[in-house]
């Protein structure tokens, strides 16, 4: 259990965009149509590839689990806001605004760690494809994912733990529609220096890293790819989709995550609303970039759609 010392507030208002006044419950329309396109798009890009056994190879199973994570994200913080937009419920606890941060951090950086696996199934069917069976094998691609597993679960762990012991004496307003870390954090009357270390060696040593793990590894591709000729230019089409998925969110969560430690002119509603597009708009887009342009999860998904529509009723 997550411990509070000599917190002052035991409970907070979550009061994003409130400088939009009486226009601010109209926010509600756009975020619950990407959070039910999410809800849709993705459970129903799971259930094609979990029903159809063809799908079920390395690649399309790591795609089912960003899916899975895509889907999971916004359940996290979407309901809530929208209780806060539209309803005006806005007071949250301290232990339920710990709670909300640790699942929405730690679920979240799993939508650049995912892509780190995607670019290791990549990158052996591309440049070691007579050993890809051996290294794809479940037994021997846990290795790859223990440790990053277990690197998300303790960072996150550190920053909302650290964040539970600081004293919330200065305000109980948190301008933000979600419990975000930095957006807690600059509310308590502590000294927040270590949290923001923590909160910055996090964004380093998981999304950077992930993400420069990423473009090396993909410039190896390349430059195999390029070397070997068009033998291997069909495997190198689903790396351009993985590029499409990284690139969507990849401005969206460097600026949300380093407005706060940055000295900018930036409004709080502009804040609320990168963080807010950071966890959403992956979660809203990356089904339709997979459906698009994976071939085989399009063709089943074809079949499908087909086969619903000669059933007889």
């Amino acid at each position: 259990m997550l411990l509070i010392k000599n917190a002052s507030f035991s409970d907070f208002v979550l009061n994003g965009f409130s400088d939009l006044g009486h226009w601010r419950p109209l926010l509600s329309i756009p975020f619950l149509f990407m959070f039910l396109f999410s809800l849709v798009a993705n459970a129903t890009l799971l259930y094609v590839i979990i029903s159809q056994k063809a799908l079920h190879y390395p690649m399309c199973v790591l795609i089912a689990v960003m899916t899975a994570v895509d889907m999971c994200l916004p359940i996290f913080f979407v309901p809530k806001m929208l209780l806060s937009l539209l309803l005006g419920w806005t007071s949250i606890s301290l232990q339920a605004c710990l709670l909300q941060m640790f699942f929405l951090h730690f679920v979240g950086t799993f939508q650049t760690t995912v892509l780190v696996w995607m670019a290791l199934d990549r990158y052996f069917a591309i440049c070691t494809p007579l050993h890809y069976q051996k290294y794809m094998a479940a037994s021997y691609f846990l290795r790859f994912v223990v440790g990053p597993v277990l690197r998300n679960l303790l960072m996150i762990l550190l920053i909302v733990g650290r964040a539970g012991r600081l004293s919330y004496c200065r305000e109980n307003v948190m301008e933000h529609c979600f419990c975000e870390h930095m957006a807690l954090v600059q509310l308590a009357c502590d000294d927040t220096s270590l949290s923001n270390v923590a909160g910055l060696f996090i964004i380093f040593f998981i999304t950077i890293a992930d993400l420069l793990f990423v473009m090396i590894s993909y410039m190896v591709i390349f430059v195999t790819v390029f070397r070997s000729g068009k033998s291997r230019m069909k495997a190198l089409d689903t790396c351009v989709t993985h590029i499409l998925v990284m690139s969507t969110g990849l401005v969206f969560a460097l600026v949300a995550l380093l407005s706060y430690r940055i000295r900018n002119n930036i409004s709080p509603s502009v804040r609320v609303f990168l963080s807010t597009m950071y966890l959403l708009f992956g979660s809203f887009a990356n089904p339709i970039i997979y459906g698009v342009r994976t071939k085989d999860i399009r063709e089943h998904f074809v079949k499908l759609v087909k086969g619903a529509r000669v059933m007889p009723t």
